[in-house]
């Protein structure tokens, strides 16, 4: 495998060059004031056929347990949210206040019904 440096603007010049001499084999190693930066190198093949779907040849098919769609209990659902001192969620809610998580009524871009914007002056 043939491998040389070249500096930026040669190959910024001659870019087409520089592909075909990759796709034949070649590395090609850039550089910036004669350091290197990146490396031009051919890619292996592509993969021609599509993908296979489903479940991987050899490894037992998982299944999901009915019990996995039933709703958690509350102390399950206290270890999940990390409610912390072993209080539970909804005590923990109460003492802080109620979640206030993607309430906030801000438009961005538009101005209220009825506001003004203000003009610019000239």
């Amino acid at each position: 495998m043939v491998m040389f440096k070249v500096n930026v603007f040669e190959v910024k010049a001659k870019l087409s060059e520089y592909l075909d001499r990759a796709a034949r084999g070649e590395r090609i190693v850039i550089c910036r004031h004669n350091k290197p930066v990146a490396e031009l190198r051919p890619i292996s093949e592509a993969q021609s056929t599509p993908r296979p779907v489903g479940p991987i040849p050899g490894r037992p098919v998982f299944d999901v347990p009915p019990s996995f769609f039933e709703p958690l209990t509350a102390d399950e659902l206290d270890e999940w949210e990390g409610a912390s001192g072993g209080q539970g969620l909804a005590a923990a809610k109460s003492a802080r206040g109620a979640a206030r998580v993607a309430e906030s009524k801000t438009s961005y871009g538009r101005s209220p019904r009825g506001a003004r914007k203000p003009r610019r002056r000239s």
